[in-house]
Protein backbone atom coordinates (compact mmCIF):
# COMPACT_ATOMS: atom_id res chain seq x y z
CA UNK A 1 0.00 0.00 0.00
CA UNK A 2 1.31 3.46 -0.83
CA UNK A 3 2.32 5.47 2.16
CA UNK A 4 1.83 9.19 2.70
CA UNK A 5 5.29 10.58 3.41
CA UNK A 6 4.36 13.68 5.38
CA UNK A 7 6.66 16.54 6.28
CA UNK A 8 6.15 18.05 9.73
CA UNK A 9 6.27 21.62 8.35
CA UNK A 10 3.18 21.15 6.17
CA UNK A 11 0.05 22.42 7.92
CA UNK A 12 -2.75 20.06 8.85
CA UNK A 13 -6.04 21.15 7.27
CA UNK A 14 -8.95 22.33 9.38
CA UNK A 15 -11.65 19.80 8.49
CA UNK A 16 -14.79 21.60 9.62
CA UNK A 17 -17.69 20.35 7.54
CA UNK A 18 -20.25 22.70 9.08
CA UNK A 19 -22.64 23.85 6.37
CA UNK A 20 -21.02 21.72 3.65
CA UNK A 21 -23.33 19.67 1.45
CA UNK A 22 -21.94 16.55 -0.18
CA UNK A 23 -23.13 14.16 -2.83
CA UNK A 24 -21.70 10.67 -2.60
CA UNK A 25 -21.88 8.63 -5.80
CA UNK A 26 -21.40 4.89 -5.19
CA UNK A 27 -20.91 2.06 -7.67
CA UNK A 28 -22.94 -1.11 -7.03
CA UNK A 29 -20.36 -3.29 -8.79
CA UNK A 30 -18.18 -4.88 -6.10
CA UNK A 31 -20.73 -3.74 -3.54
CA UNK A 32 -19.13 -5.83 -0.78
CA UNK A 33 -16.35 -3.23 -0.95
CA UNK A 34 -18.25 -0.10 -2.00
CA UNK A 35 -20.80 -0.47 0.79
CA UNK A 36 -17.93 -0.41 3.29
CA UNK A 37 -16.54 2.68 1.57
CA UNK A 38 -19.97 4.33 1.85
CA UNK A 39 -20.35 3.43 5.53
CA UNK A 40 -16.98 4.96 6.30
CA UNK A 41 -17.70 8.06 4.23
CA UNK A 42 -21.04 8.68 5.94
CA UNK A 43 -19.55 8.14 9.40
CA UNK A 44 -16.71 10.55 8.62
CA UNK A 45 -19.13 13.15 7.23
CA UNK A 46 -21.05 13.00 10.50
CA UNK A 47 -17.88 13.37 12.59
CA UNK A 48 -16.83 16.42 10.54
CA UNK A 49 -20.26 18.03 10.93
CA UNK A 50 -21.21 17.87 7.24
CA UNK A 51 -24.67 19.43 6.87
CA UNK A 52 -26.01 16.98 4.30
CA UNK A 53 -24.76 13.93 2.41
CA UNK A 54 -26.92 12.70 -0.46
CA UNK A 55 -26.17 9.18 -1.70
CA UNK A 56 -26.66 8.11 -5.32
CA UNK A 57 -26.03 4.53 -6.45
CA UNK A 58 -24.93 3.77 -10.03
CA UNK A 59 -24.25 0.43 -11.78
CA UNK A 60 -20.45 0.60 -11.79
CA UNK A 61 -17.36 2.80 -11.76
CA UNK A 62 -17.74 3.65 -15.45
CA UNK A 63 -21.11 5.30 -14.71
CA UNK A 64 -19.86 7.39 -11.78
CA UNK A 65 -18.80 10.47 -13.82
CA UNK A 66 -22.22 11.22 -15.32
CA UNK A 67 -23.96 11.02 -11.94
CA UNK A 68 -21.17 13.10 -10.41
CA UNK A 69 -21.65 15.66 -13.17
CA UNK A 70 -25.39 15.92 -12.48
CA UNK A 71 -24.68 16.61 -8.82
CA UNK A 72 -21.73 18.95 -9.38
CA UNK A 73 -23.61 21.02 -11.96
CA UNK A 74 -26.44 21.63 -9.52
CA UNK A 75 -26.46 24.21 -6.75
CA UNK A 76 -27.51 21.57 -4.24
CA UNK A 77 -24.02 20.34 -3.28
CA UNK A 78 -20.61 21.84 -2.56
CA UNK A 79 -18.60 18.72 -3.50
CA UNK A 80 -18.99 15.19 -4.81
CA UNK A 81 -17.25 12.11 -3.43
CA UNK A 82 -17.01 9.21 -5.90
CA UNK A 83 -16.78 5.70 -4.45
CA UNK A 84 -16.11 2.59 -6.50
CA UNK A 85 -13.96 -0.51 -6.74
CA UNK A 86 -12.30 -1.86 -9.88
CA UNK A 87 -10.29 -5.04 -9.36
CA UNK A 88 -7.94 -6.21 -12.09
CA UNK A 89 -9.12 -9.35 -13.87
CA UNK A 90 -7.82 -11.52 -16.67
CA UNK A 91 -8.70 -9.09 -19.48
CA UNK A 92 -7.91 -5.47 -20.33
CA UNK A 93 -11.42 -4.43 -19.20
CA UNK A 94 -9.89 -3.15 -15.95
CA UNK A 95 -7.68 -0.68 -17.79
CA UNK A 96 -10.57 0.85 -19.69
CA UNK A 97 -12.94 1.09 -16.74
CA UNK A 98 -10.40 2.42 -14.24
CA UNK A 99 -8.81 4.87 -16.67
CA UNK A 100 -12.04 6.28 -18.04
CA UNK A 101 -13.63 6.53 -14.60
CA UNK A 102 -10.62 8.50 -13.36
CA UNK A 103 -10.54 10.78 -16.41
CA UNK A 104 -14.29 11.36 -16.27
CA UNK A 105 -14.26 12.21 -12.58
CA UNK A 106 -11.38 14.67 -13.10
CA UNK A 107 -13.16 16.26 -16.05
CA UNK A 108 -16.34 16.80 -14.04
CA UNK A 109 -14.42 18.67 -11.37
CA UNK A 110 -12.57 20.84 -13.86
CA UNK A 111 -15.68 21.53 -15.96
CA UNK A 112 -17.90 22.45 -13.00
CA UNK A 113 -15.35 24.07 -10.71
CA UNK A 114 -16.57 21.93 -7.81
CA UNK A 115 -14.44 19.44 -5.92
CA UNK A 116 -15.12 15.96 -7.30
CA UNK A 117 -13.11 13.46 -5.32
CA UNK A 118 -11.72 10.22 -6.77
CA UNK A 119 -12.15 7.55 -4.10
CA UNK A 120 -12.44 4.71 -6.56
CA UNK A 121 -10.25 1.81 -5.58
CA UNK A 122 -8.18 0.44 -8.46
CA UNK A 123 -6.53 -2.68 -7.10
CA UNK A 124 -4.82 -5.81 -8.30
CA UNK A 125 -6.90 -8.13 -6.12
CA UNK A 126 -9.68 -8.39 -3.55
CA UNK A 127 -7.21 -8.41 -0.65
CA UNK A 128 -5.93 -4.96 -1.62
CA UNK A 129 -9.49 -3.66 -1.99
CA UNK A 130 -10.46 -4.92 1.45
CA UNK A 131 -7.30 -3.37 2.96
CA UNK A 132 -8.33 0.05 1.57
CA UNK A 133 -11.89 -0.23 2.90
CA UNK A 134 -11.01 -1.54 6.36
CA UNK A 135 -13.14 0.18 9.03
CA UNK A 136 -10.21 -0.07 11.46
CA UNK A 137 -7.44 0.89 9.05
CA UNK A 138 -6.82 2.78 5.84
CA UNK A 139 -10.17 3.77 4.38
CA UNK A 140 -10.66 5.45 1.01
CA UNK A 141 -14.24 6.48 1.84
CA UNK A 142 -13.15 8.45 4.90
CA UNK A 143 -10.23 9.92 2.97
CA UNK A 144 -12.60 11.04 0.22
CA UNK A 145 -14.79 12.97 2.65
CA UNK A 146 -11.71 14.58 4.20
CA UNK A 147 -10.51 15.66 0.74
CA UNK A 148 -13.95 17.03 -0.17
CA UNK A 149 -14.23 19.11 2.99
CA UNK A 150 -10.68 20.38 2.61
CA UNK A 151 -11.17 21.35 -1.03
CA UNK A 152 -14.46 23.16 -0.36
CA UNK A 153 -12.61 25.12 2.32
CA UNK A 154 -9.68 25.83 -0.02
CA UNK A 155 -11.93 27.07 -2.83
CA UNK A 156 -13.90 29.27 -0.46
CA UNK A 157 -10.63 30.75 0.83
CA UNK A 158 -9.46 31.66 -2.68
CA UNK A 159 -12.76 33.31 -3.44
CA UNK A 160 -14.69 30.76 -5.45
Amino acid sequence: MAEDLRAHEVPTPDLDGTGIRLAIVVARFNSAITLELLRGALARAEVLGVADATVTWVPGAYEIPIAAQAHAASDRVDAVVCLGCVIRGETSHYDFVAGHAAAGIMRVGLDTGRPVIFSVLTTENEHQARARSDPDGHHAGRDGVDAAVEMVTVLRAVGR
